[in-house]
Protein backbone atom coordinates (compact mmCIF):
# COMPACT_ATOMS: atom_id res chain seq x y z
CA UNK A 1 0.00 0.00 0.00
CA UNK A 2 1.71 3.59 -1.39
CA UNK A 3 1.62 6.28 1.00
CA UNK A 4 -0.03 9.82 0.89
CA UNK A 5 0.99 13.22 2.53
CA UNK A 6 -1.49 15.68 2.91
CA UNK A 7 -1.75 19.51 4.75
CA UNK A 8 -4.46 20.71 5.97
CA UNK A 9 -5.29 23.26 9.07
CA UNK A 10 -5.05 22.09 12.43
CA UNK A 11 -8.92 22.40 13.00
CA UNK A 12 -9.71 19.97 9.98
CA UNK A 13 -7.19 17.32 11.99
CA UNK A 14 -8.81 17.74 14.92
CA UNK A 15 -12.20 17.28 13.73
CA UNK A 16 -11.16 14.24 11.87
CA UNK A 17 -10.14 12.80 14.80
CA UNK A 18 -13.03 13.14 16.89
CA UNK A 19 -14.76 12.04 14.58
CA UNK A 20 -12.61 8.50 14.25
CA UNK A 21 -13.14 8.42 17.86
CA UNK A 22 -17.14 8.85 17.69
CA UNK A 23 -17.59 6.50 14.83
CA UNK A 24 -14.52 3.84 15.92
CA UNK A 25 -12.02 4.30 13.14
CA UNK A 26 -8.72 3.04 13.73
CA UNK A 27 -6.71 5.99 12.59
CA UNK A 28 -6.75 9.31 10.29
CA UNK A 29 -5.87 6.82 7.47
CA UNK A 30 -9.40 4.88 7.84
CA UNK A 31 -11.18 7.86 7.15
CA UNK A 32 -9.47 9.43 4.32
CA UNK A 33 -9.51 6.35 2.79
CA UNK A 34 -13.23 5.96 3.36
CA UNK A 35 -13.99 9.45 2.18
CA UNK A 36 -11.68 9.29 -0.84
CA UNK A 37 -13.71 6.22 -2.04
CA UNK A 38 -17.15 8.19 -1.55
CA UNK A 39 -15.80 10.76 -3.56
CA UNK A 40 -14.72 8.66 -6.42
CA UNK A 41 -17.77 6.53 -6.66
CA UNK A 42 -19.82 9.98 -5.82
CA UNK A 43 -20.73 10.31 -9.68
CA UNK A 44 -20.38 6.64 -10.89
CA UNK A 45 -24.01 5.75 -10.51
CA UNK A 46 -24.84 3.36 -13.49
CA UNK A 47 -28.83 4.84 -12.74
CA UNK A 48 -28.08 8.48 -13.92
CA UNK A 49 -25.35 8.10 -17.08
CA UNK A 50 -26.94 8.71 -20.03
CA UNK A 51 -29.88 10.84 -18.80
CA UNK A 52 -30.76 14.23 -19.06
CA UNK A 53 -30.34 16.14 -15.32
CA UNK A 54 -31.14 18.55 -13.12
CA UNK A 55 -28.62 19.65 -10.35
CA UNK A 56 -28.99 22.21 -7.90
CA UNK A 57 -25.75 23.12 -6.33
CA UNK A 58 -25.72 25.39 -3.10
CA UNK A 59 -21.94 27.31 -2.55
CA UNK A 60 -21.04 29.10 0.99
CA UNK A 61 -18.08 31.21 1.31
CA UNK A 62 -16.98 34.13 3.21
CA UNK A 63 -18.46 37.52 1.74
CA UNK A 64 -14.22 38.90 2.37
CA UNK A 65 -13.08 36.38 0.06
CA UNK A 66 -13.72 38.07 -3.05
CA UNK A 67 -11.43 35.37 -4.99
CA UNK A 68 -14.15 32.85 -4.26
CA UNK A 69 -16.82 35.30 -5.50
CA UNK A 70 -15.20 35.68 -8.85
CA UNK A 71 -14.32 31.87 -9.34
CA UNK A 72 -17.61 31.39 -9.25
CA UNK A 73 -18.86 34.44 -12.04
CA UNK A 74 -16.06 32.70 -14.10
CA UNK A 75 -17.36 29.20 -14.10
CA UNK A 76 -21.03 30.67 -14.98
CA UNK A 77 -19.71 32.01 -17.83
CA UNK A 78 -17.25 29.07 -18.71
CA UNK A 79 -20.20 26.89 -18.47
CA UNK A 80 -23.31 29.01 -19.74
CA UNK A 81 -24.68 25.51 -21.80
CA UNK A 82 -24.65 23.94 -18.57
CA UNK A 83 -25.87 26.63 -15.84
CA UNK A 84 -29.75 27.49 -16.62
CA UNK A 85 -29.84 29.42 -13.61
CA UNK A 86 -27.80 31.08 -10.96
CA UNK A 87 -28.55 33.05 -8.09
CA UNK A 88 -26.73 35.27 -5.37
CA UNK A 89 -27.59 36.18 -2.00
CA UNK A 90 -26.41 37.34 1.12
CA UNK A 91 -26.27 35.11 4.52
CA UNK A 92 -26.08 36.49 7.90
CA UNK A 93 -23.46 39.10 8.65
CA UNK A 94 -20.37 37.52 6.69
CA UNK A 95 -21.28 35.14 4.54
CA UNK A 96 -22.63 34.60 0.38
CA UNK A 97 -24.20 32.05 -0.99
CA UNK A 98 -24.44 31.03 -4.22
CA UNK A 99 -26.98 28.66 -6.03
CA UNK A 100 -26.35 27.27 -9.35
CA UNK A 101 -29.29 25.32 -11.49
CA UNK A 102 -27.39 23.28 -13.72
CA UNK A 103 -29.18 20.82 -16.42
CA UNK A 104 -27.20 18.76 -18.93
CA UNK A 105 -25.54 14.92 -18.44
CA UNK A 106 -22.89 13.53 -15.35
CA UNK A 107 -20.32 14.01 -16.55
CA UNK A 108 -20.45 18.00 -17.31
CA UNK A 109 -22.14 18.06 -13.95
CA UNK A 110 -19.75 16.13 -12.03
CA UNK A 111 -16.92 18.15 -13.87
CA UNK A 112 -18.69 21.24 -12.71
CA UNK A 113 -19.41 20.84 -8.65
CA UNK A 114 -15.76 19.32 -8.77
CA UNK A 115 -14.39 22.74 -10.26
CA UNK A 116 -16.62 24.53 -6.81
CA UNK A 117 -15.06 21.66 -4.55
CA UNK A 118 -11.62 22.77 -5.46
CA UNK A 119 -12.07 26.18 -4.86
CA UNK A 120 -10.12 27.74 -2.24
CA UNK A 121 -11.89 29.54 0.94
CA UNK A 122 -15.58 27.82 0.12
CA UNK A 123 -17.20 26.85 3.45
CA UNK A 124 -19.69 24.19 1.80
CA UNK A 125 -20.60 22.43 -1.59
CA UNK A 126 -23.64 21.08 -1.37
CA UNK A 127 -25.86 19.47 -4.61
CA UNK A 128 -28.46 17.31 -5.33
CA UNK A 129 -29.21 15.30 -8.80
CA UNK A 130 -32.43 14.24 -10.26
CA UNK A 131 -32.81 13.11 -14.18
CA UNK A 132 -35.49 15.21 -15.87
CA UNK A 133 -37.49 12.36 -16.78
CA UNK A 134 -38.46 11.15 -13.32
CA UNK A 135 -39.56 14.90 -12.33
CA UNK A 136 -43.28 13.70 -13.47
CA UNK A 137 -43.02 10.85 -11.44
CA UNK A 138 -42.98 13.13 -8.34
CA UNK A 139 -46.14 14.92 -8.68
Amino acid sequence: MGVVSISMPDELEERIDEFGEDHGYTGRSEIVREAVRNLLNEFEDKRLEDRDLMAIVTVLFDFETTSVEEKMMHLRHDHEELVVSNFHSHVGNHYCMELFVLEGQLEEISTFVGKIRATKDTVSVDYSVHPVDDISLLS
